[in-house]
This record gives C-alpha cells, structure tokens and sequence, in this order.
C-alpha cells in the first residue's frame, strides 16, 4: 500500500496518476478524498488529528505528504508542525517510509542561482522558517527514532488543471487568457524557474520507490534556462493569441495592496524571489534518474489546453 495525505492538490492528483507505474494499492487521504485511479481507497481524515492520521498510515509502505495549507502564515505557524509531527509519528509506529513534497522557501535568498540541494538553510520569510523547521523534524526523526525519509523539492509550480495554487496560473494565464493584464511580481527582468506538475508528480513516485533515494533531498525535474517575468507574459500570450500586456507590482506596491488584499499581503514577504534570478537546478536528479522535465513552451501550451 502507498498512501497519499493530501491527495487533492495539485502535486497529490498528479502523483496519483503516477503510482499505478509501481503499484495497483494505492490510498488517498484527505477531508474529501475523491478517486482518479479505478482501483484507489478514499480515505477521510483530517492531518490534524493524531489518530485519525495512524489510522490512515497504518499498512502503508510508503506515505507521500503533498498537503497544502491555506497561504497564511498564521495557519502554516500553528498547523504544519503538528501535521509533520503526526506523520512522523504514524509512519515510525508502522514502520512506513516517507515522502515530503516541499518547496524552497527554507533557502537563503541571496543564492538563488541556481538553487541546488547543497545551498544553506537560512530563511528570510516567516513561512521559509516553518518550511526550515518541518525539514529538521524530518531529519531528527530520521537520526534519532529511526524514520526512513526523503524530501522531494519543486520550485514554483504550474500546470494542467490548476485553478487557484499555481503563481504563474493566476497572475499571467488567467488575466490574458480574459484580455486583461498580465501582472508579474517585482521585476520582470529576472529569470524564474517553475516545476511542471506532471514531471514533478511522476518524479515523486519514482523516488518513493527507489530505496536509494531515502535519506537525501532531491530537487524534482525542473526545465534549464528560465524564462525571465517578461518573457514568461510573451511566450504565453503568443500562444494565446492575445498582446502580452504586463503590469509590475514591486514590493512597495504589493505591500500598499495587502492593506485591502489578504492574498496580496503574504505575498510581501516572498518578493525576494522576484527581485534577482531564480533558476532552479535538478541536475542532481537528472543524472541519477531517466526521467527528463517538459521543456517550458510545451508546458505552456498543455495548460493552455486545458481547463486552467
């Protein structure tokens, strides 16, 4: 059995599309789970409740942890260590390996080119401090009571199907795809990387079940030579058939619009990846594994074909 707790997101629909390649029992867990796969077991629970989340573990092999929270650091500060305390717990008590999709907001933010495995821990964001504690409970756990781990990390994300958790969907896709301007966060000058959701949830699978890969962070497939925010708003609007029309917001105005705007306001915080190149590297996975990312322009236009 491997079980997914948070199966409803982007990255768990994705990686339930994918496990079928290694195994025909699969679990999704989440308040609503809802099946993709013929054969999948739905699974309620909520992540919070330390019983409910050994229930859902127990008989698991392997248990991927791709939830996503509300983008509120409040909620992230009081929410993700008990879930990641509650995970650990669960698949220590049945023996289970773990799986933790995270992101990089643990990084320091002067060294984000390129973003490799080995860059220092040292976040600048409040919501980078949590990320930063989940990976130390992961890791302590793993020295320490005998926790089998892995972490699989992914940059930005974009995809097929995403509504409301991909940047790159609801600032640049959407508001062309209406004939509106598209918006870019601090300067549009910059490289930035973003992960695939397919290749990031068919790299996940694969490394749940490859025993060497445990005990180490990997950086998911992610495509070379970003797009700067300019060039991400052009290459989608001649696609989309429309004038790429773009409109910056720098920290400054992004900080006045978080007054009136929740979502605008814990953005703030996280300018700092838009205010010099982010390019992220997979090199590490993609020497070990076959496993190649979606260039960015085929990327593009599978979204574009698809109910975004």
């Amino acid at each position: 059995m491997q079980t997914i707790l948070g199966s409803g997101g982007a990255i768990g629909k994705e990686l339930t599309r994918a496990l079928p390649g290694y195994t025909d029992q699969i679990r999704l867990v989440s308040r609503n789970p809802e099946k993709i796969n013929k054969g999948d077991e739905l699974f309620k629970a909520d992540l919070v409740n330390p019983d409910e989340v050994m229930n859902a573990v127990e008989g698991s092999e392997v248990v991927y942890l791709t939830v996503g929270l509300p983008y509120k650091t409040k909620v992230w500060q009081q929410t993700w260590p008990v879930i990641m305390q509650n995970v650990i717990n669960a698949c220590i008590q049945h023996r289970a390996k773990l799986v933790f999709f995270d992101n990089i907001y643990m990084y320091a933010p002067n060294q984000l080119d390129p973003i490799t495995e080995d860059l220092p821990i040292k976040p600048a964001s409040k919501k980078g401090k949590v990320r930063a504690e989940l990976v130390r409970m992961i890791w302590s756990a793993v020295e320490k009571e005998g926790l089998t781990a892995l972490i699989a990390r992914s940059a930005d994300f974009y995809g097929p199907g995403i509504k409301d958790t991909s940047v790159l969907t609801e600032v640049v896709f959407n508001p062309l795809s209406k004939g509106k301007k598209a918006n870019w966060l601090g300067s549009a000058k910059y490289k930035h990387s973003f992960t695939y959701t397919p290749d990031a949830g068919k790299a996940t699978a694969l490394l749940g079940n490859k025993p060497e890969a445990y005990g180490e962070t990997w950086h998911l497939p992610t495509a070379k030579d970003p797009f700067t925010g300019r060039e991400w708003v052009e290459q989608i609007a001649r696609e989309l058939g429309v004038v790429p029309k773009l409109r910056v917001a720098s920290k400054g105005i992004v900080r006045i619009i978080g007054i009136f705007n929740p979502v605008m306001k814990e953005l703030v915080e996280m300018i700092y990846q838009y205010d010099k190149d982010y390019v992220f590297s997979s090199e590490k996975f993609e020497k070990k594994f076959d496993l190649k990312p979606t260039s960015y322009m085929d990327g593009i236009r599978e979204v574009i074909a698809s109910d975004y």
